[in-house]
């Protein structure tokens, strides 16, 4: 049901890696009953395909999909954009259908504003040590790592303490982890900047973010919708004014699919290779060199879709 108070007009989510123990889907779930925006924007990593192996998409997981087609058939326009970890779908874009759209990047024009939203990940190609790190991550060491978390969480919310979020302590403890979030920021914004955007959104590093960054007398709107795997956030734009919204609404339901997950993973056994260096082999400190013009050739790439709302 369509909560009153979310008049929301355009909504943005991406990293919901569904198919993964990572993804909270029933409390995506809850979110996505709550809005009907005229326009959803799907920013990256929705099904996460590089973890088909795993042979894992629960009913919550297909109750977010069918969800998602309810509202494109009820008229949201929905931009589905592709990310890394459902990089298979680039082949097929430009699609649409109806008011379903796949893209890999979509040029928007929102009240006299202009914005650029693409997941992110083509900066990788810069930062291929934290790519990699990134990459492990999307495994069985980042799957465990989280349900142990969110198990622990359901058990603290239920005596009345306050969460807490083991991988962001993990980052914060590493300086390389936070100027590789910085320079993602920056990159994107001066690139937006040089193009001559208002707003640059992307997804990619589950970090949630609204900020204006100025440089040089040029000054824009970075936005980065964060992920449904820990922050459980989205972008909301409601009466003319951004903002990241982030849900709170423990359930029954979503402690059910900890425990069940959580015994299931349990059984499992998990590779090895989970673990890896902070070191790339590259260089001292895991950079390779920066090109802007190929990066910018990438980005700006055929398949964009041009929209004016």
């Amino acid at each position: 049901m369509v909560s009153k108070e979310n008049k929301a007009r355009v909504v943005i989510i991406s990293d919901l890696h569904l198919g993964t123990y990572g993804c909270q889907a029933a409390k995506l779930l809850k979110y996505l009953n709550q809005i009907q925006p005229e326009t959803l924007i799907l920013n990256g990593d929705i099904i996460d395909i590089w973890n088909f192996r795993k042979s894992y998409f629960p009913d919550t997981h297909m109750e977010v999909v069918r969800r998602i087609l309810k509202l494109v058939s009820l008229g949201t326009n929905v931009y589905y954009i592709t990310g890394n970890h459902d990089e298979a779908l680039r082949k097929y874009a430009v699609f649409h259908m109806g008011s379903f759209h796949l893209l890999n990047k979509l040029i928007l024009e929102l009240d006299g504003k202009k914005y650029w939203i693409f997941h992110g990940d083509v900066f990788d190609s810069f930062n291929k040590g934290w790519t990699k790190i990134l990459a492990r991550m999307g495994g069985w060491g980042y799957d465990l790592l989280i349900m142990l978390n969110r198990f622990i969480n359901v058990f603290l919310e239920s005596i009345g303490k306050e969460k807490m979020s083991f991988s962001k302590r993990v980052k914060s403890s590493v300086k390389r982890a936070l100027k590789w979030i910085t320079d993602f920021e920056e990159t994107a914004a001066d690139l937006a900047m040089e193009q001559g955007f208002d707003y640059v959104v992307c997804g990619h590093i589950h970090q949630p973010q609204l900020k204006t960054i100025e440089k040089k007398r040029k000054r824009v709107i970075y936005m980065n919708s964060g992920d449904w795997v820990e922050n459980l956030t989205a972008l909301e734009y409601k009466d003319g004014q951004w903002s990241v919204h982030r849900y709170h609404q423990p359930g029954e339901k979503e402690q059910k699919e900890v425990q069940e997950t959580f015994e299931k993973l349990r059984s499992k056994k998990f590779p090895a290779e989970w673990s890896f260096s902070f070191k790339s082999k590259k260089s001292e400190d895991g950079n390779e060199p920066f090109d802007a013009t190929s990066l910018l050739r990438d980005i700006l790439a055929t398949n964009v879709k041009s929209v004016q709302l």
